[in-house]
């Protein structure tokens, strides 16, 4: 059973999302600011965090950045459309995507399960463990990422992308293709989104960023990685 974590400092969004999840089939764990969160993530497995940003004692961006220097846990942003700056920041410091209030609940529900699906995949069970293209390396059994023999610590979403490009070695794709088939979701917004992952993920895997030696850009076409 998967445990997702619901922080918001609004009783009745925690009350509502938590019916739909324990109904869904999930533990649902709750905490009313990021210090409550951080606490309880030090003594509980939490596979998913639905982090709401305006919150008292702790905010959300401030506890995600706390968040991402130890853990990778999936995270979704509940965001007010006024938070527009601060949504960017979350998805800058490696939040896996974004809901906005006031929202509906089942939308909600459909993204959790989206991501979630992602842990294990039945199509990847007859294949190699291991895909490799140059020096990275992706675990598909271990969900890790090596580059040059050395462990790199990305988030689910980056894992998603770059196992994306992996197996469609250079091929481009659009922002909109990207957003679809990681997010499978309307792409509406999808440039900046794949923008801000791309650009993680160049600076964990690339001596140069400003050089890329795998994750490329083709001007007015998309991106594409290379061996």
């Amino acid at each position: 059973m998967y445990t997702v974590m619901i922080c918001d400092d609004d009783r009745d969004i925690r009350r509502a999302l938590r019916i739909y999840l324990t109904g869904a089939g999930y533990q649902v764990l709750e905490a009313a600011n990021g210090l409550e969160l951080l606490q309880q993530l030090n003594k509980e497995v939490v596979h998913l965090v639905l982090l709401d940003i305006m919150m008292p004692e702790l905010d959300g961006v401030s506890a995600l950045t706390l968040l991402r220097e130890k853990s990778s846990v999936p995270v979704i942003l509940l965001t007010a459309k006024s938070e527009d700056q601060d949504k960017i920041a979350g998805l800058d410091l490696g939040a896996d995507d974004y809901v906005t209030k006031p929202f509906n609940a089942q939308e909600v529900l459909a993204r959790v399960k989206a991501i979630l699906r992602r842990y294990v995949r039945p199509e990847e069970k007859d294949r190699s463990t291991v895909l490799a293209l140059g020096g990275i390396e992706l675990d598909y059994d271990n969900k890790t990422v090596f580059l040059d023999g050395e462990e790199v610590t990305v988030t689910p979403k980056e894992y998603d992308i770059l196992k994306f490009f992996m197996e469609n070695p250079g091929k481009v794709f659009s922002s909109k293709e990207i957003y679809r088939h990681v997010w499978r979701d309307n792409p509406v917004g999808a440039e900046g989104t794949v923008a801000v992952h791309i650009r993680h993920l160049r600076e964990k895997l690339e001596i140069d960023p400003a050089e890329p030696r795998y994750l490329k850009v083709v001007w007015g076409k998309g991106y594409k990685i290379e061996g």
